[in-house]
């Protein structure tokens, strides 16, 4: 009886290792962009810690992290986005942003859709 009860513990202790796996932080965040009025399509990959101008966004990578490979695959990233067109000095958009779920962290602006594609440690991924 206590061996049955020892194997149980041993495979939760297995499994619950592998549900709280720490994800990976990357050092590139790579985004599309959508102009809405040209219908262009931009792809941009920006360092973590560094901010590029796409169109009139100021998009600034705060963090990109990835869950391991022996995860679900997702993608997360913190941004802060804002509109030189506008007010170069007010935030539009201020948080996460989730690869697998674009419509649940959407970038709301009139120009622009922007969505992360994912997070990577080279330049060209």
């Amino acid at each position: 009886m206590n061996l049955g009860l020892l194997k149980f513990f041993l495979i939760l202790l297995f499994y619950s290792n592998q549900v709280f796996a720490e994800p990976l932080l990357m050092q590139y965040a790579n985004f599309k962009l959508l102009d809405k009025i040209s219908n262009k399509l931009a792809a941009k990959t920006i360092k973590v810690n560094e901010s590029e101008l796409i169109g009139t966004l100021n998009i600034k990578v705060y963090s990109c992290f990835t869950e391991p490979p022996n995860e679900i695959p997702e993608d997360y990233v913190l941004i802060d986005v804002k509109d030189n067109f506008q007010d170069g000095d007010k935030s539009i958009y201020k948080g996460w942003m989730i690869s697998s779920s674009p419509d649940v962290t959407p970038l709301e602006h009139p120009i622009y859709d922007l969505w992360l594609l994912g997070c990577s440690n080279n330049k060209t991924s």
